[in-house]
Parts: structure tokens; sequence; C-alpha cells
């Protein structure tokens, strides 16, 4: 019986899973309105309110469960990455119930809580390419077996979400972006309106969104749609440009998603399906063109419930449980990275 912590950006979550069982609960705490004023999130703000929630989403937890703490194997946290304020909250009180109720510990990479969360109600055959993406990350994964993956490419700049809210900012639309700039979109098809600029490289399987908010930037400061020196949108209720903007930002990014998955599904020829997850994953549009790639390379498409996409303790725990399962324990000299 595993308790799991998730703290390492601005959603305090804890969940309780059994190796039996599976997920007893997933409880969260999200912190979107106490960022949303500023546009993004403020990390001294999130560490204060994990502080604040931290203990009580446990005990929702335990509740949910229907266990005492007294019947949990294994304390779970994530470790990295991650705002090291944030980690520090649910590294340290993970730490303090481990070594009170002398109870083991494990540290988890909170990608590669990410990377498996799919795995949660799904089983994945391996070998797998699983592309996770979300405010902080945009990777691409090898995946063998559990606990046993290699990142074959990652973002070298910006995530994708990242470019999501950053562009959901320069046309003012509200935090987060992503499910505005989605819903945008949608009102005129999909339809690629100002053809920003895709990727170069022909060969590397590595990602990059700054160059493309960039141009996105220049291309409203040059239609006089945007002011650098007050940094202001000057277009605010121009709902037309606002869906255009939208549709040609997510169109161009799922272009860039599909080209790179397919040139790893030439490289790894041997895998058997694909995997999209983490926030990003909740995107509609984008879950059907990557399903449009594994259907044309005859490959099965997975993707995890929106519970399990955006930032969750339920991950973590999963990761903990199959580590557990292989012995690989932490100890109470675990730090944050």
């Amino acid at each position: 019986m595993v308790l799991a912590i998730e703290s390492s950006c601005d959603e305090t979550a804890a969940a309780v899973y059994s190796s039996t069982r599976g997920v007893l609960s997933n409880n969260l705490f999200s912190q979107i309105n106490l960022h949303a004023q500023y546009g993004g999130v403020v990390p001294e703000i999130a560490s204060r309110s994990h502080i604040e929630k931290i203990n009580l989403i446990i005990e929702q937890a335990l509740e949910v469960a229907d266990v005492k703490l007294a019947d949990i194997d294994t304390i779970a946290v994530t470790q990295r990455p991650g705002l090291p304020g944030s980690l520090l909250i649910g590294v340290c009180f993970a730490k303090a119930l481990a070594g009170s109720l002398n109870k083991k510990i494990i540290g988890v990479n909170h990608l590669e809580g990410h990377a498996f969360s799919a795995c949660i109600e799904n089983a994945i055959p391996f070998p797998f390419i699983c592309l996770t993406a979300s405010g902080g990350h945009t990777a691409l994964y090898y995946v063998k077996a559990f606990g046993d993956y290699e990142i074959i490419g990652q973002t070298t700049d910006d995530a994708a979400g990242e470019a999501f809210d950053k562009v959901a900012k320069l046309i003012g639309l509200p935090y987060p972006g992503g499910p505005e700039i989605e819903k945008l979109a949608h009102q005129v098809g999909f339809e690629d309106f100002f053809k920003y600029p895709r990727l170069k490289d022909t060969v590397s399987l590595d990602f990059s969104f700054s160059g493309l908010k960039t141009a996105v930037l220049y291309d409203l400061i040059k239609k006089n749609l945007y002011s650098l020196h007050d940094k202001k949108f000057l277009a605010h209720g121009d709902r037309e440009l606002q869906q255009k903007v939208s549709s040609s930002l997510l169109v161009c990014i799922g272009d860039i998603f599909e080209r790179i998955l397919d040139r790893a599904l030439k490289r790894y020829p041997d895998v058997t399906a694909i995997a999209f997850v983490g926030g990003v994953a909740c995107n509609k549009y984008l879950k059907r063109r990557l399903e449009n790639t594994a259907t044309k390379h005859k490959k099965a498409f997975y993707f995890p419930p929106p519970k399990y996409c955006t930032d969750n303790a339920a991950m973590i725990a999963f990761v903990a449980n199959y580590k557990a399962e292989q012995n690989n324990y932490s100890d109470l000299s675990m730090d944050i990275y």
C-alpha cells in the first residue's frame, strides 16, 4: 500500500495505491485561481499554498481510500524536477512521515510519473514510444519496461504547454492558456491562417517552441497589434484575431509533434504502441492528430484520462509501486533535484 505526495509545481496532490486493487484515491488542490491574475505560476505563492494544503489533502486521500496511516507500507514523493520550494514542501513532509512512522520511502521522478501514467488504466505492450507534453516539459521516451526507459528527444527551450500559456497571454487570454486556445481554434475549424514557422531540423528528435512563440510576437508587432514597450495586446475584444492566432498556433504544434513522432517511429520500428501523456494530452485536437499518426504506422495509441494527464499523485504512486516490487527504495537522506 503506497501513499504518494506530488507537489512539484502548483498542484498539491496525494493518492493511495494498492498493489492488488489499484488507485484507491487521487486527491488534489489546484492553485490555478491563485496564479491566474499573474498569467503564470508564482513560485513563492505555490510554496505557501502547499504548506497550507498538504496535510488536508493527505488526510482526504486516506479518508477516500478508507485506510489509515498504519495500513500504509511505503511513502512516495516527487523529488524532481520542479520548483525547488514546492518540491521541498512535499519531500520534507514525506520524510517526516516516513521517519516518524518507520515507513519505507521512495523518491519519484515527476517525468517518469507522466511517462507511465497511461499504464495506470491500460495494459500497454512494450516497447512503446511516449510523448509527454506539459507546461514545464516536452520529451519523447523509448519505454522498454516498467522503470526501463530512455529519453530520445526533448525540448531545447520552452515546453509546448509553456508556448500555449505565453501566446495566450500575448493575445489577452486568461491563464492557463491551453484550454482557451483549443476552444477558440475549434470555433474556426483548426485552420492554419498565419503559417507560423515549423522546425527547420529534419533529423533530430528534439523539440523547440521558443522560436514559434517569438514568431507569433513579431507577427503581432508587425500588424500593430502588440506594444513591445508596454507589453500589451492592442486588440482586446477582437475575437476573430484571437481565434486565428489560436488556430494557427495549435495546427503548428500539431505538425511539430507529428513530424517528430514520424521520425521516431522510423528510427524505432520495434515499438508496438504510442502513448501521449501530460497536461497537453488533454487537448482533443492534438490527440486526434497523434492517433492518426499511430494509425498510419499501424501502432496502437494510448492516453490517460484527464485526471491522470495534469499533475497528480496517482501516477507517482503507480511508479512507486513498481519500484517497491523491484526493491528500489530511497532513504531519509534523499533530497530534491
